[in-house]
């Protein structure tokens, strides 16, 4: 496609919104995405990527702005990739996620649901407690650039603060950079890998060559200066070691349920640690667990809805792909003094009836996969007709999908459906549902 017309100038209506959080309007009978734009507004717009079938734009002025319109509160928004949805009202943010759910789920998945639950939400800022941050020396600044990449390029942005990630982290970008540019391997660490628990926060560094005694000495010494836990990462994650303190923990609590969950720096833990409170609190919730009854548990990780399940029901068994966070989830047991629990290491994309978890019953199931979703698990996951299915999403085309298999396929029914802001100012949208067998007759 020729990009004659590229940077070409012009005004259009918006009539839409997209998935991925971006105007759609139309213009010489083609459809045109625009970045930065709001549904019933008209705007000034230029081309920044023409397609045979469809166009890309960008907003360079507003001309009728929408009432859901906000002043984005980040100096870096537009530039920075991080965050698309600053621009927009947090309710309308809410109603549009809402709205991505239910076209999947009637669209992709051909079911509805009976009942809409009423939206989780959580704190608007500072609610990231995990991120990976690029980072690159860049000669020609003479300085060390640590943060998310800009919009729609592969360049990382000039970035001074973040006001989405932990303060921890979010207020220190311009001091990371600054660390990291008086080292001699300030080329050669391309990024942070952040985690936050309730008391402490990590940083670990990927470094592509070994460090030197006085680089170690300058990480040891910011990590005494602000009480940051640093580590480093010399290859894969299974080299991630901790540099200093020489001891230390991170974990994060379920006060509601007296568990604690520690973790390392590289597990995998929600995002959004206040929301991830609540989002439990509402799973359980809805699988209206009884004393009697066994709960299983896919995709359970480090057993963040394992244990406080376990609170309450007869026996939970966990299944994760994963097997130290299998043996850690075991240990975090143990460690709560939980003693009605079973751990697995299962590969639910690859089932295996033979494993022992998967010849049993349960009455009522969790499941909370990745991206990917759990379409394999359907078919065995039907087989032992659970009263309950909770199903918690990161992807609501792959739960829409899995949602048909159920409904369409297994003789259940989409009960309730509903989004959770774990990712508040991005297109992300978390969601739950809740299934339960088709009455008979």
């Amino acid at each position: 496609m020729s990009n004659k017309r590229k940077g070409l100038i012009f005004e259009v209506d918006i009539t839409g919104f997209t998935h991925e959080a971006r105007g759609v309007a139309h213009h010489e009978e083609k459809a045109v995405f625009v970045d930065g734009a709001l549904p019933g507004e008209r705007v000034k717009v230029q081309l920044t990527k023409p397609h045979r079938r469809f166009d890309e734009a960008e907003v360079i002025e507003v001309i009728t702005a929408s009432p859901d319109r906000v002043e984005a509160q980040c100096a870096h928004f537009g530039v920075c990739g991080g965050c698309s949805l600053q621009h927009m009202r947090d309710s309308a943010q809410i109603d549009a996620k809402q709205g991505v759910l239910l076209d999947n789920l009637r669209q992709l998945g051909k079911v509805e649901a009976e009942s809409l639950l009423p939206a989780l939400r959580g704190p608007l800022w500072a609610y990231r407690r995990r991120g990976r941050l690029g980072v690159k020396w860049v000669p020609k600044k003479n300085r060390v650039l640590v943060g998310f990449r800009e919009r729609g390029t592969p360049y990382l942005a000039d970035l001074r603060r973040c006001e989405v990630l932990d303060p921890s982290v979010g207020e220190r970008l311009e001091e990371l950079g600054a660390l990291m540019g008086g080292m001699e391997a300030r080329s050669t660490i391309p990024q942070i890998e952040v985690a936050v628990g309730d008391e402490a926060t990590a940083l670990v560094f990927r470094h592509m060559e070994s460090l030197s005694d006085a680089d170690r000495e300058c990480l040891v010494d910011y990590a005494k200066r602000t009480g940051l836990h640093i580590f480093l990462q010399p290859k894969g994650p299974d080299t991630v070691h901790r540099l200093w303190p020489e001891q230390g923990e991170l974990f994060y609590v379920l006060p509601a349920h007296d568990v604690r969950i520690d973790f390392l720096p590289v597990d995998f833990t929600q995002v959004n640690g206040l929301l991830n409170r609540d989002m439990v609190d509402l799973a359980l919730n809805l699988l209206d667990i009884h004393p009697n009854e066994r709960v299983l548990d896919l995709f359970s990780g480090l057993g963040n809805f394992t244990l406080p399940m376990a609170r309450c029901a007869a026996e939970v068994v966990g299944v994760e792909g994963d097997a130290p966070m299998v043996q850690r989830g075991e240990e975090s047991a143990q460690r709560n003094g939980i003693t009605n629990t079973r751990h697995f290491v299962g590969n639910l994309f690859e089932p295996d009836p033979k494993q022992e978890w998967m010849q049993q019953t349960y009455d009522k199931v969790l499941l909370d996969p990745p991206r990917a979703g759990a379409m394999e698990i359907m078919p065995y996951l039907a087989k032992m007709k659970p009263k309950r299915i909770v199903y918690v999403s990161c992807n609501p085309a792959t739960l829409a999908r899995d949602a048909g298999i159920l409904v369409n396929e297994h003789g259940y029914r989409l009960v309730s459906a509903g989004v959770m802001d774990m990712f508040p100012h991005t297109a992300h949208v978390e969601s739950i549902a809740v299934f339960e067998p088709k009455k008979r007759g």
